[in-house]
């Protein structure tokens, strides 16, 4: 049974920074894409960052120079490095697995950028 346990939210001010960290069980972690996806109340679930099984990234516009994803394999972890955080980055993030047949979700954690 897959499973993604995300951690490393918290309250932050602006100007902060804050490392999200996913760990997966259950898979074959290094076979698969795998992101990062934020909630703010009201709106949509959006897609923040991607890497795949090769480490290739990409970014929304957004968090574009501010927000960086990596992974560990012998880990089986991804990270999301997140600096110069705004009060617009408010939301639940989680963290998802692209497998070959269907999608994981983690359960989220909260990032509050508030001063």
């Amino acid at each position: 049974q897959v499973q993604l346990v995300e951690s490393g939210g918290g309250l932050v001010q602006p100007g902060g920074s804050l490392r999200l960290s996913c760990a997966a069980s259950g898979t074959d972690f290094k076979l698969y894409a795998m992101g990062w996806y934020r909630q703010a109340p009201g709106k949509q679930r959006e897609s923040v960052a991607r890497i795949t099984s090769k480490g290739s990234t990409n970014y929304a516009d957004s968090v574009q120079g501010r927000f960086t994803i990596s992974r560990d394999n012998a880990k089986n972890t991804i990270y999301l490095q997140m600096n110069s955080l705004k009060p617009e980055d408010t939301a639940v993030y989680y963290c998802r697995l692209d497998s070959t047949r269907r999608v994981y979700w983690g359960q989220g954690t909260q990032v509050t950028v508030s001063s």
